[in-house]
């Protein structure tokens, strides 16, 4: 990192005394290219626009936060309390809260939000909607306030995440009106940063500045201002970045990787993503009785060269899935073998479930007549197509059958999977924006019936162990309940782990300070910023340097 300006070569260059690290001192730009268009800088309504979320994550704040291992943190709530019995939970604020106009923040801006999302109209998703109007919110002072549950839910802290909107700006302005609010071309938030400005370009919106909260109540930043440039894909970034134009790179996409790799002073963070590509069975098709042996669906994960897809197919940006819960964060129970491509092992463990060729010439395993062949649904596009072609040509090698069908994934969900008509599913488990890692709605036994449980699993104790872990409080206690349903999941293999897919985002080298971990959704890249810098002195408390001329 250089130090100040660089200067002539005639000139003497300060040299940093050895064993002293600079500080970094507030100052300087920082732009990002940022991939997706502008829509509203309102928290209400980004739920379906990560480039809106990406900057709203730096203007506005919630009561808790979560760090890259899932673990909440307090933001605007200064500390909070849980009865015993898990259905009331006492928040206390920061004292002195202010909006970026300088009007206080208090408990009443908690509770607006809160009925927003209670009458959510058009723009709020409907399960969040019903869940809202489960939870009682009661305010006792403008520091301090309750939210009463109607039973027991572990995760609940995980919906205290929303951005908190001021009341005082938006009082009376109901969700569905809130879409055409002059308010989101000019919002009022109380996170780190505030809004500046619009940046306008032939009358379109093509970026958004901001400027350093200097109330904020938490670690200042050190960057002064953040500017954010829209671009239409990873691609026009990148080219922005080559003219100069941009230091970061909100998204580097695998088409634009190899360019990306070739550019020295920009440096590469990528963190996985709260995405799992995974091979769902429906346990009870009459058809595929071979389903429901645990021996048939462990060969054929290992009988899957799942790192060859990972590397050929997608330029390397995923990690090997091993089980139903995120490494990474505290639920995760990494002490299990790994699962391994081998062929020998699928071979050998289909025999040993019966399922042998019937004659030399016979190309399928069969057992009593029943062939082990089956009907593999994925999405119809062009990655989803060559993952599937690629699993079809690895269990052909080990005597399975597989027929492909391709469909749009609106109708996957609501044609096969919800109303259980498939054999065989490839596709992506979507948990952004939900660091708690709750596995109960796609592997309890209860929600095989009108649930998410797609598989039908019902293995009464793996159930009993997660629906335990809901409703207790001690998060060491919810890891020991999860790490035992890990242990009976792996045992089992209900549905086959395929890959988390990896996000990477890119930063010229002159911004220091940058860290990113696991991300549950991509505005977290975010959560060190009060860390980034661009400028740095060296302390005042070190002693004259000596100055040495540059060699020409």
């Amino acid at each position: 990192m250089v130090i100040g300006i660089l200067l002539l070569v005639e000139k003497p260059v300060p040299i940093t005394p050895v064993g002293v690290t600079p500080e970094p001192v507030k100052g300087g730009v920082y732009t990002e290219a940022l991939v997706g268009s502008f829509q509203r800088l309102n928290p209400l309504l980004d739920f379906y626009n990560p480039a809106d979320r990406d900057i709203n994550r730096l203007i506005f704040s919630s009561l808790v936060k979560f760090d890259s291992n899932g673990y909440p943190r307090p933001d605007l709530a200064e500390v909070w309390g849980i009865s015993q019995d898990g259905t009331l939970y006492n928040f206390t604020l920061r004292n002195g809260l202010k909006w970026h106009d300088g009007r206080p923040l208090t408990t009443e801006d908690v509770i607006f939000t809160v009925d927003l999302m209670r009458n959510g109209g058009k723009v709020v998703p409907k399960n969040l909607q019903d869940f809202w109007n489960t939870i009682e919110v009661k305010k006792f002072n403008d520091l301090t306030m309750q939210f009463r549950l109607p039973e027991a839910f572990s995760p609940f802290l995980d919906y205290l995440s929303f951005g908190v909107l001021p009341k005082h700006l938006l009082d009376g302005v109901s969700a569905d009106a809130m879409i055409d609010a002059p308010f989101n071309l000019k919002p009022i938030g109380s996170g780190p940063y505030r809004f500046k400005q619009l940046i306008l370009e032939n009358n379109q919106i093509a970026g958004v500045a901001l400027s350093i909260n200097e109330g904020y109540y938490s670690a200042k930043p050190f960057i002064q201002d953040v500017v954010f440039r829209y671009y239409p894909d990873s691609a026009a970034a990148v080219k922005a970045y080559k003219d100069g134009l941009v230091q970061g790179i909100s998204q580097v996409t695998q088409d634009s990787l190899s360019g990306v790799l070739a550019l020295p002073n920009l440096a590469l963070y990528s963190a996985r993503m709260p995405q799992q590509s995974i091979i769902l069975f429906n346990l009870k098709d009459k058809e595929a009785p071979f389903f429901q042996d645990p021996k048939i669906r462990k060969a054929l994960l290992v009988g899957l060269n799942r790192q060859w897809i990972i590397d050929r197919l997608l330029g390397g940006q995923a990690i090997l899935a091993d089980g139903p819960v995120f490494p990474g964060t505290w639920a995760y129970y990494g002490a299990t073998e790994s699962i391994r491509f081998d062929i020998e092992q699928a071979n050998n463990l289909l025999r040993d479930a019966g399922y042998v060729y019937a004659s030399e010439k016979e190309a399928v395993r069969s057992k009593e007549k029943v062939e082990l062949g089956f009907k593999l649904l994925h999405q119809d596009d062009d990655l989803h197509r060559s993952i599937a072609e690629v699993i079809q040509k690895d269990w052909a090698k080990i005597g399975v059958r597989v027929d492909l069908e391709s469909l749009p994934l609106q109708k996957i969900l609501s044609e096969r999977l919800e109303p259980r008509l498939y054999q065989a599913v490839l596709i992506n488990l979507n948990f952004s924006r939900s660091p708690d890692p709750d596995p109960y709605p796609f592997w309890d036994q209860g929600q095989s019936t009108g649930g998410q449980n797609y598989s039908q699993w019902e293995n009464r104790l793996a159930s009993e162990y997660i629906e335990t872990a809901r409703i207790t409080l001690d998060i060491a206690e919810r890891a020991r309940l999860y790490r035992n349903f890990q242990v009976i999941f792996r045992q089992e293999w209900p549905a086959l782990p395929l890959f988390y897919p990896v996000y990477t985002y890119a930063i010229d080298r002159q911004v220091q300070g940058v860290r990113v971990g696991p991300l549950f959704d991509a505005s977290d890249r975010f959560v060190n910023i009060n860390e980034w810098y661009l400028v740095a002195q060296i302390p005042k408390d070190v002693g004259p340097q000596k100055e040495e001329p540059t060699k020409p």
